[in-house]
């Protein structure tokens, strides 16, 4: 590790955070992170690994430049920079700053137009939904005489000037920003610690693939920056070269429609919908027109068939069983996005079954880790890094129910979100390192899992309103959150034999540097030119979400006769006089016994077909959006193992590298493309998706 590799990845998680919000709200083209294979840092890396670094190494040998700072990058040193910039990639847009301005200001806003929102009591006192939520969880939308929520809503420039800095009502987000950044903070925290408990078992004991770290270390250079064997072979050169101008192609399409002949990512099946008429009751029509994405099928060819093609089949299956329950009249869609809806319950029957096993396979080590970092006895296979990993995890994850529970909640409830949150993300850091799934959006909500279980009676609606706005503020969109990322991080460091504590310590440093980069340079566009109104996700819906679970609960409540006691119930109370909603119960019940089973049947049959994966990723848009590509994947190492063996399947490896290589390449192109078009016109680019939008 030197000072420069360390200041690159400072310098590019800084940049990432800075420039984000702009590419992906502002110009509105393809993602600058988007997934967990960012754009950003592995479209960088290859730029510098083809472009830079041979530049450099010229300048190096032939000119005999002795200057340290221009020696080519070394393998660690790029190893170094990816693992700073990459955990800094759940700051800037979906899982985090697209998200919390919007949702801490926009409530009030809609509270002005829906008359719905309000009502009066009993003793004519009128009251606002937004009554029940804790002041300091939304921004004040009074300061500047109504100007912060106006400006926000609107835009403050005139005349096309833009604003200042100094014009931004810095105050309206002084409360809000002061606890959930430092929430963000515990969590991120926390999360580390429990990834560095995970490394060891996962790497070294389960031997787990990582794709996405493969790639990463295939292409890294040598100690003195020269190519590696994977950069030098033809087959990873064709492959890239092929990709990008594919996706040249296609973008210049948008700029020149009359000249450009497109290359066809696409397909249209309608004509077979006649043929499965119960899958398309299911909702088959997310996968009758594929997408097919390079990298995916790159990826899909590394790992072990009954992983990728669980990640194929299970969209297929899913909306296989949707149709057969719609023939009973059961929707596995039905309900509003909050509510426990028969799918929700069978993914998260899914994540609950799939944690249960991760903690069974490694019950032996995560028990000797814990007595090791209590200060007891433990197994001499225990490193270091995984006994500090955990102390740091237990110590952020007290600190978190804590800061829950001084919302107004119950230490129960606040226990058990913490809890629920920390399943689903540990869980998504598997599918990223079993399967290299870069795109996992599962879209499960502990506040859904709690309100199933115990009833909104049992709730309330103040209840529910903290539990929905932590959701909308932290869960929500989870393309891009940190334990994925981190996952990777630990991996990659460990690696590349760099210091695994130190490294990671300044990992979550990078996150907090990109963090205060990315809030000002957000709330500065945001008041600069207004929402983007455009984005309908994040302005119109999540802002209502938390105020319209709330105002449906007290509705019924006050219907039912309820309302008095479910604002008065506390503690363990609550528990006591549960009304669990049965087909979301059931379906999560159903699901834990699958994946349990499946698991099993992987642990105990050499021959068993499918991964348990396949009940995490069978549901939502980014299952189906990956599934195709997945098979396709599977089908192409199929064939060549089948008719050509060891042999053929290495010899192939590097084009498949290379189609991943060609695919964030050619985004981080399109996205330099988009920007210098748009400086020199003032239009925005044209949209294409090089990646899943």
């Amino acid at each position: 590790m030197t000072p420069r590799s360390v200041a690159l990845g400072f310098l590019g998680a800084a940049c990432i955070c800075g420039y984000t919000y702009f590419n992906d709200g502002v110009l509105r083209q393809t993602m600058f992170v988007g997934n967990y294979m960012p754009t950003s840092v592995y479209g960088g890396l290859v730029l510098v690994l083809l472009g830079v670094n041979p530049l450099l190494c010229r300048l190096w040998r032939r000119s005999g430049c002795r200057w340290g700072w221009l020696a080519p990058l070394s393998g660690r040193e790029l190893a170094v920079v990816v693992a700073l910039s990459l955990p800094a990639c759940c700051v800037p847009y979906s899982s985090l700053l697209r998200i919390l301005p919007k949702a801490a200001m926009l409530p009030h806003h809609f509270a002005r137009t829906q008359v719905g929102w309000s009502w009066k009591d009993a003793d004519g006192t009128r009251r606002n939904v937004l009554d029940y939520a804790p002041p300091r969880l939304l921004a004040d939308p009074s300061v500047d005489d109504g100007d912060a929520l106006t400006g926000f809503v609107q835009g403050l420039r005139l005349g096309g000037e833009p604003i200042g800095l100094g014009d931004v009502p810095w105050g309206a987000w002084t409360r809000t920003l002061l606890f959930w950044l430092p929430l963000f903070g515990v969590l991120w925290i926390t999360l580390a610690g429990l990834a560095l408990v995970l490394h060891q078992q996962w790497s070294r004991h389960e031997h787990l693939p990582y794709p996405l770290v493969q790639f990463t270390r295939a292409i890294l250079p040598d100690e003195d920056g020269a190519l590696s064997p994977m950069c030098r072979h033809r087959g990873f050169w064709i492959a890239l070269i092929l990709v990008l101008l594919v996706h040249l192609n296609n973008n210049l399409l948008g700029y020149f429609p009359d000249l450009i002949i497109p290359v066809r990512r696409s397909f249209n099946f309608w004509p077979l919908a006649k043929l499965f008429p119960t899958f398309m009751q299911g909702g088959g029509a997310a996968l009758i027109n594929p997408n097919f994405y390079f990298s995916a099928v790159g990826i899909a060819y590394l790992l072990a068939t009954d992983v990728s093609l669980a990640v194929g089949l299970g969209p297929f299956l899913s909306k296989w069983l949707g149709g057969i329950l719609t023939g009973y009249g059961l929707s596995l869609t039905a309900g509003t996005y909050l509510s426990p809806r028969l799918e929700q319950g069978l993914v998260f029957g899914g994540y609950l079954g799939f944690f249960g096993g991760m903690l069974y396979t490694g019950r032996h080590f995560y028990g000797q880790v814990l007595r090791r970092a209590l200060g007891q006895g433990g197994g001499d296979e225990v490193s270091r890094g995984s006994v500090w990993g955990m102390r740091a995890f237990l110590a952020g994850f007290v600190v978190l129910v804590v800061d829950i529970a001084l919302l107004g909640l119950d230490w129960q409830l606040a226990l058990l979100y913490a809890g629920l949150a920390v399943i689903v993300f540990a869980v998504m850091g598997r599918v990223m390192a079993e399967t290299g799934l870069f795109f996992i959006a599962p879209y499960l909500y502990p506040c859904v899992f709690i309100l199933g279980i115990l009833g909104e009676q049992s709730l309330g609606p103040q209840a529910l309103m903290i539990l929905f706005l932590l959701t909308c503020m932290v869960m929500i969109d989870p393309r891009e959150t940190f334990m994925p990322y981190m996952i990777n991080t630990v991996q990659l460091i460990d690696a590349s034999r760099l210091h695994l504590g130190r490294t990671t310590a300044l990992s979550l440093l990078a996150v907090f540097i990109g963090l205060g980069v990315a809030v000002p340079v957000t709330l500065y566009f945001a008041y600069d030119r207004g929402v983007n109104w455009g984005d309908a996700f994040a302005c119109t819906s999540v802002p209502t979400y938390a105020a319209e679970g709330a105002l449906r609960a007290r509705t019924r409540l006050l219907a039912q006769g309820t309302l008095a006691y479910a604002e008065s119930v506390r503690g363990w109370e609550r528990f006591a006089g549960i009304k669990p909603t049965r087909s979301f119960v059931i379906a999560t019940a159903i699901a834990v016994v699958a994946v349990t089973l499946c698991t099993a049947g992987r642990l105990r049959f050499a021959r068993w077909p499918l991964h348990p994966v396949l009940f995490l990723v069978w549901s939502g848009y980014a299952g189906y959006t990956m599934a195709w590509s997945f098979l396709a994947g599977c089908l192409i190492k199929t064939l060549v193992t089948r008719y050509g063996g060891v042999r053929y399947y290495q010899a192939l490896k590097p084009a498949m590298f290379g189609l991943i290589a060609g695919d964030v390449l050619a985004g981080l192109l399109i996205i330099g493309g988009g920007l210098a078009y748009h400086l020199a016109t003032g239009l925005p680019p044209k949209t294409y998706w090089v990646l899943p939008p």
